[in-house]
């Protein structure tokens, strides 16, 4: 007999009396109820007569599994899985006490498909156990189920009472257990042994990413999988991905998903994705997972590898015609993929000829339709075959989608760290955000790695002038990568690597010059059949169509993103291919005549990296010559690329742009920002620059943010540890033209706060401040209650300083007392909050109100210094509204605040220095004035230029204050008469001016006013 039918017994044996136990005694109700009753009532480890733990349910576990393997024969699992396999027959015994049915629903399941709700319940008891163990731990689970069944035929009186009759005894019942295990015979031992050996195998053979076409000194062509893998999205509309910049917002799509995920939702896929766009590497984290995780068996097929070794294989021949070393049992494959177990990969639809496509298909029909219920994955380029190839066979279509700015940078992030050359990392994230065509460039893992890699090859410096770089790219794509790969010809003999890029710069100039960045096929046709006799041999004798097509296919440059259309999959590789073919037909001069354009910039550039030392001179001289601050500009961002140049055109280029950057002026910097997305790449900094020129760089950049904020925030980004305030502050004051969480993690976390005020205008800003390290003044805008208010502030005990504005939301202001250390409170345009008086406790010394407030409770604050106030005030006099005890020092009254009562009580505060009185509604009277000279503290007089203009015999009421030292007068239109206000102020020293926007007013006519005074005038 054999070890599994003996072990079987056994457990048959042991299972009674542990299903007896489980169960309370004395049956549920002796069948008094109309109701059946509900199995958690019924068992021992849940509801009011619970006998037995969890703890003892894991002991009855253990004797079984115990008992099974000190049966005679085989063990049914490996030994040092009895503890895992215990604990994960446990979980399925306790899940019966969680099932929402009664015993008669149990009864009429059966014991398979009771089986099968526990296995449901007890979701992921199995995970991590092997083949042996899970097949022990079902057949267990199901002895079980039929003796929990028999046990409700005998012990429970309802189920006896009404199922009697429809019930077996358990004689039959414990046979059925005999018939059941010698039907489901245990897996071939030898099948078992052989998964154990391969899964590993396939984990460590696909587990490395290699990048073909690559010959760096200090770069590695392989990479682990584990530390380089990204995953990537695919979408479900059969699309490729349109080329974006990292950063800028995709189209919307249908069926957005992540690539790896895509068998999880489709069990068929045909995934599309452009030269290097991550195809191959996505098969190998699929392979690679599957062999670790054991859920199913991958097979690897390289079409490229299959097609050179004969015939198509069948799955007795998988592993041998990939070159796997293991020799699986007889039919192996065969009885994997009749369990649907396999995961199928065929790697490469693009990668044979257009001739044998039809003989693959057929092959993968027959596999499809011999073995259902497998997951399958085919790959190609996306011109490869057309969108329904495969659709009879209900697969699915995926297209590989670009990366994007987020992908990018955990690409090169990843890339680094398998590279152990973090110190280059944040040097090229900077300069792929701030150069655009690099950004252009860097939309698939393939370029991604490269530039990655030329990067650190260079010591953190992408190559002088971007044509090296561009020179590698294409290099690798047109020939080296399909070349190392060891693949040959796919249709007969192809245009080698200089034929190519005769064919492809003359499709990118005409697209350039036609101002588009699409064609048709027809067109393109007829540009290659121009071209093709300049040519030769090197076409291998075939017509138009059929090298447009092989170019597509092949080239990694072209792609179809429509039916009849053909583009470049990188805008940069036009620029420079266009650029190539008008240097070598002397077409200059047509480049130059379009430099107005901002489109042709790029190409430009590229122009002057491919041409001669005297052609670049008369490209850079023709720019000059427009005396132009972009084109002087564009002539700058040019000398990256003229290795060899006259030494005089390129000092007079560098002088010219001198005097542009670094800006020395807000108005400059803006005038600067005003040239576009260029000037990023040419801002210099921190390094050497004056704290003025400092600020110029971060206006421009900020300026620039709303139209390139990628390259903008990479620039700013250099200025975060920068000292000086007006800096600091600019960088603090830009933060809306940023996506909020991203700018608060890369430039405001990083800010000296001293001084600061960090303003949170949008949801998403308050979001991103939780993330932050502590500011200490804060500004608030929006509606938000006060508790949502404290709850979003990380660390509310550390502001000192609180502005809240356009909150109808704020009512009480009790929550604001959790910020303990506040000493600065003010809020504009909140009409409804009120309860300051509950901020007492608090210690605040300065408080400021905006129109439409409440002033209600500001007597319980008795600790301020500085206060102001706009709204109407109770009482007939200051000292009826005010805190009488508060030792003020500064005072701002401004419009209706003075009435009924004026200024009387004023005099009470004998602290106060300062009095600053805004644009009143009520005339001042000698009452008011005469509050306003017995304060014997008062230093500095501020006063809107309103009451000089509107209620001028305010002034004239006002009588000899010799105690003020310095006084100003804001919001001046030049109508202002100074002249009595000078007369009644023989002590001022200090005259500060401020003309209203819009308006201004010449010094001259008031400083001989104050002949004693300095006077000061700050215009707008």
């Amino acid at each position: 007999m054999e070890p599994a039918v003996l072990g079987g017994k056994l457990a048959s044996s042991l299972v009674a009396p542990l299903v007896k136990k489980l169960f309370v005694t004395g049956g549920p109700g002796a069948g008094l109820v109309d109701r059946p009753v509900r199995l958690d009532r019924l068992v021992s480890f849940r509801g009011e007569r619970r006998t037995l733990g969890e703890k003892e349910v894991r002991g009855l576990a253990g004797k079984l599994v115990a008992g099974s393997l000190d049966s005679p024969g085989e063990p049914p699992f490996p030994r040092d899985e009895t503890e895992a396999v215990t604990d994960a027959l446990t979980a399925r015994l306790l899940a019966l006490g969680d099932l929402d049915m009664d015993d008669v629903q149990a009864v009429r399941l059966g014991h398979g498909e009771l089986a099968a709700r526990l296995r449901r319940q007890a979701a992921g008891s199995a995970d991590g156990l092997s083949t042996d163990a899970r097949y022990f731990l079902d057949s267990a689970t199901e002895w079980a189920c039929l003796h929990v069944l028999e046990f409700f035929t005998r012990r429970s009186t309802f189920v006896a009472r009404t199922l009697v009759a429809q019930t077996r005894g358990q004689a039959e019942l414990i046979a059925k257990v005999d018939e059941l295990i010698a039907r489901v015979p245990r897996p071939d031992a030898r099948d078992t042994a052989f998964e154990r050996r391969y899964l590993p195998y396939v984990a460590e053979q696909h587990n490395r990413i290699t990048i073909y076409g690559l010959d760096l000194r200090d770069s590695p062509d392989r990479w682990p999988l584990e530390v380089a893998y990204l995953s990537l999205e695919a979408t479900a509309d059969g699309e490729p991905g349109r080329d974006t910049v990292p950063g800028e917002n995709a189209p919307a799509r249908t069926g957005r998903m992540p690539a790896d995920a895509a068998l999880d939702r489709e069990p068929r896929v045909l995934l599309r994705g452009d030269a290097g766009s991550g195809k191959t590497t996505l098969v190998q984290w699929l392979a690679v997972t599957a062999a670790r995780e054991g859920t199913r068996i991958p097979f690897v097929l390289p079409l490229r590898t299959l097609i050179r070794t004969g015939p198509l294989p069948t799955p007795s021949a998988f592993l041998s015609a990939v070159g796997c070393p293991l020799s699986p049992p007889d039919g192996w494959a065969e009885r994997v993929l009749t369990t649907s177990r396999a995961l199928v990969m065929v790697d490469g639809l693009d990668e044979i000829p257009q001739a044998d496509r039809h003989a693959t298909r057929d092959w993968l029909s027959g596999l499809l339709h011999a073995y259902p219920g497998n997951r399958w994955l085919l790959t190609t380029r996306p011109t490869a075959v057309r969108t329904d190839w495969l659709a009879q066979e209900r697969f699915g279509e995926l297209s590989l989608a670009p990366m994007g700015r987020a992908e990018v940078a955990t690409f090169v992030h990843r890339w680094h760290e398998a590279a152990r050359a973090p110190e280059y990392e944040q040097r090229l994230l900077d300069s792929l955000r701030i150069k655009r065509d690099l950004a252009r460039l860097v939309t698939n893992p393939l370029m991604c790695g490269l530039i990655c890699a030329l990067h650190r090859e260079r010591r953190g410096y992408l190559p002088t002038g971007r044509k090296e770089l561009y020179d590698a790219a294409l290099t690798m794509l047109l020939a080296r990568r399909d070349r190392e790969r060891g693949m040959g010809a796919v249709d007969g003999p192809e245009p080698g690597e200089e034929a190519q890029l005769e064919l492809l710069q003359r499709i990118a100039y005409a697209l350039v010059l036609s101002g588009r960045q699409e064609m048709t096929l027809e067109t393109a046709e007829g540009i290659v059949d121009r071209a093709l006799p300049a040519l030769g041999p090197v076409s291998g004798q075939r017509d138009a169509a059929a090298v447009l097509r092989a170019l597509l296919l092949r080239s990694g440059v072209l792609r179809r993103p429509a039916e009849g259309i053909l583009d470049f999959v990188h805008r940069t590789f036009q620029d420079y291919l266009a650029a190539r073919y008008a240097v070598e037909e002397g077409h200059l001069g047509v480049l130059a005549g379009r430099a107005d354009d901002t489109e042709w910039e790029d190409v430009i550039r590229m122009a002057v990296a491919h041409a001669r030392p005297r052609e670049r001179v008369s490209v850079l001289r023709e720019l000059l010559r427009r005396d132009d601050p972009r084109l002087t500009l564009l002539a700058l961002a040019c000398l990256e690329h003229a290795a060899a140049l006259d030494p005089a055109v390129r000092a007079e280029v560098e002088d010219r742009a001198a005097a542009l950057i670094p800006p020395r002026t807000a108005e400059a910097a803006r005038e600067l920002a005003a040239a576009g997305p260029l000037v990023l790449e040419l801002l210099p900094g921190p390094e050497g620059l004056s704290a003025e020129e400092a600020l110029g760089v971060t206006v421009t950049a900020s300026v620039l943010g709303g139209e390139e904020p990628d390259g903008a925030l990479a620039v700013l980004r250099r200025f975060r540890d920068h000292p000086d305030l007006d800096v600091r502050r600019q960088l603090v004051g830009t933060w809306h033209r940023f996506d909020a969480a991203e700018y608060a993690a890369e430039v405001l976390d990083h800010l000296d706060r001293a001084e600061l005020v960090l303003a949170c205008e949008a949801p998403e800003q308050l979001a991103a401040l939780a993330a932050m390290r502590p500011w200490n003044e804060l500004s608030i805008s929006g509606r938000y209650s006060a508790e949502d208010i404290v709850a979003r502030v990380p660390e509310p005990s550390a502001v000192t300083e609180l502005t809240l504005a356009d909150n109808p939301l704020l009512t009480e202001l009790d929550a604001l007392h959790r910020f303990t250390s506040l000493t600065r409170l003010a809020y504009y345009r909140c009409p409804n909050a009120r309860g300051l008086d509950r901020l007492a406790g608090l210690g605040l010394t300065e408080l400021i109100l905006g129109p439409d407030t409440d002033p209600s409770g500001i007597r319980s604050l008795t600790s301020l210094t500085l206060l102001s106030l706009t709204p109407d005030l109770p009482g007939t006099g200051l000292t009826d509204a005010l805190p009488t005890d508060a030792p003020l020092r500064f005072l701002y009254l401004g419009d209706t605040c003075t009435e009924p009562g004026g200024l009387l009580g004023l005099g009470h505060w004998k602290t106060l220095q300062t009095l600053s009185l805004g644009a009143l509604t009520t005339e001042l009277t000698e009452d008011d004035w005469q509050e306003v000279a017995s304060l014997p503290a008062l230093t500095h007089l501020y006063l809107d230029a309103a009451i000089l203009r509107e209620v001028p015999a305010s002034i004239g009421r006002m009588p000899e204050l010799p105690g003020v030292e310095v006084l100003m007068v804001h919001n001046m239109e030049g109508t202002e008469h100074l002249a009595a206000l000078a007369a009644r102020l023989p002590g001022v020293h200090h005259v500060t001016l401020a003309n209203r926007l819009g308006h201004s007013s010449p010094l001259s006519d008031f400083r001989p006013l104050f002949p004693s005074a300095e006077v000061v005038l700050n215009g707008r």
